[in-house]
């Protein structure tokens, strides 16, 4: 596994304390780890602070050891730095990092002034509330201090679920992941306490199996000798709205399918010039030049809409089944085909319905038991998107735009991973390359976009994915 790769892995507690433990069973200390993640605090630290003054808030246990190393780097640097000693150091490492630290060190009585706080009290291992009162000490801190920085994650918040264990909890400007990412650092409702996020390299290996986080793609441009069909035919299956199926249309031609082709009953108002619309029954899908097909936005749920479903599902194109279509999804419908669901949480519960799977736990976790029900890949959207595949792999995506959540957006994402996956076919490499694009046309399209100025944004969005 290559260094990106490897940095990219996101683990939960479990995992990463294995991982830590086998560095330490080939010979690194506990206190050289401390040593390479605090210095790399204290640097991130300083560079923020630019002079100005700090505030260490450090716990009992390793994490706060990680805090008085870097006291002692910014202290060394000449940065006026200040430790709050929340608790008495309670591990060998966090003792020793204490006594090599020789500058101010306070009670968890004092509340000093500064401009930028680190919070070392607790690391990911926490699951329970911080008591009364050290998160009076916290919040009391962060109220007194410009810029804040969480070290691994802010004290009060849960690693593997993402929970914050504490109501009111502080923001952060900047959070700083020690050795590799946790699942609370892209699963909400934490995630949007970490502000920017930063890694730290201490040279944790690769875990295998360990979920992921989305990688930029790497989208390579036609072939020189290409020609539509070549490139990928896709086919979008229309229904009773069909505004929406046009939205997905407008995306897939500009994320690299060579041909998009709209199936409607009727052929609807507004269709471009650049876009075939054949109408009439689905017999258009017999063509065996057709390489994926998208079904599901604006389809309907009634006995019509049912019956297209299982007329695509039944000629075993590969496909993409969003929107309407995966609440009408069953078991018993045919189909072998590589496919994409891409449901949000009130779809998920449907389908988790449907496939008799409970609907509480790990969002993750979840998806990863759809997708093994029903044989797909699963992309379960929101705030904080994740892929599932059938086999328990797991991609999370970082922060998108906030202005994805408008109408239509779900469209646009169907149609860009729908033609991704008839240009080459592999359901869970279309899903990743669907949802990174979705994300960076967000950034392209600006704020207060319509789902519209998102399609048209696909192509800029396919640019920054060329190989």
């Amino acid at each position: 596994m290559s260094a990106d790769t490897r940095l990219a892995q996101v683990l939960d507690v479990a995992a990463m304390r294995a991982a830590e433990a086998a560095l330490i069973d080939a010979g690194t200390s506990v206190e050289a780890l401390m040593e390479l993640a605090g210095r790399a605090v204290g640097e991130w630290a300083r560079r923020l602070a630019a002079g100005r003054a700090v505030t260490v808030l450090c716990g009992p246990g390793n994490n706060g050891g990680d805090g008085y190393v870097a006291a002692r780097r910014l202290m060394d640097h000449g940065v006026p730095v200040t430790v709050v000693a929340a608790r008495e150091p309670g591990t060998p490492a966090a003792r020793n990092a204490c006594a090599l630290y020789t500058g101010p060190v306070v009670g968890p009585e004092a509340f000093p002034h500064g401009d930028v706080l680190v919070d070392c009290l607790f690391g990911s291992g926490l699951t329970r509330p911080l008591s009364d009162d050290l998160f009076f000490l916290l919040t009391g801190l962060a109220e007194r201090h410009a810029l804040r920085i969480a070290v691994d994650l802010p004290s009060g918040v849960e690693a593997d679920s993402g929970a914050c264990l504490n109501p009111g909890l502080p923001t952060f400007d900047l959070t700083i992941a020690l050795g590799a990412w946790k699942h609370a650092h892209w699963t909400m409702p934490a995630a949007v306490l970490m502000g920017a996020l930063k890694l730290v390299d201490i040279g944790v290996r690769a875990v295998p199996g360990a979920a992921q986080l989305l990688a930029h793609p790497q989208i390579a441009p036609p072939a020189a000798d290409a020609h539509k069909y070549r490139r990928g035919l896709l086919a979008i299956v229309a229904g009773q709205m069909p505004g929406a199926s046009l939205l997905s249309a407008e995306a897939a031609q500009r994320a690299g399918a060579g041909y998009v082709k709209l199936l409607a009953e009727a052929r609807p108002e507004g269709v471009p010039p650049a876009l075939v619309c054949e109408t009439g029954d689905l017999s258009a899908l017999d063509d065996p030049r057709i390489k994926a097909v998208l079904i599901g936005p604006g389809l309907g749920r009634d006995a019509a809409a049912f019956a297209r479903l299982a007329a695509v599902l039944a000629k075993d194109h590969p496909a993409v089944i969003d929107a309407d279509a995966l609440m009408l999804l069953r078991p018993d419908l045919p189909g072998t085909a590589p496919c994409v669901l891409t449901p949000h949480e009130g779809e998920m519960a449907a389908l988790e319905a449907a496939f008799g799977l409970p609907t509480t736990g790990l969002r993750r976790d979840r998806a990863k038991a759809l997708a093994k029900a029903c044989g797909a890949v699963v992309l379960l959207k929101g705030p904080d998107s994740l892929i599932a595949a059938p086999g328990g792999e797991v991609t999370l995506a970082p922060h998108a735009s906030s202005w994805l959540s408008v109408a239509g957006s779900g469209d646009v994402l169907a149609g860009m991973i729908a033609s991704r996956l008839a240009v080459h076919g592999d359901a869970y490499t279309a899903a990743c390359e669907g949802l990174w694009l979705h994300g960076k046309a967000a950034r392209f399209a600006g704020p207060a976009f319509t789902a519209g100025d998102l399609a048209a944004a696909t192509s800029r969005a396919v640019k920054a994915a060329l190989t």
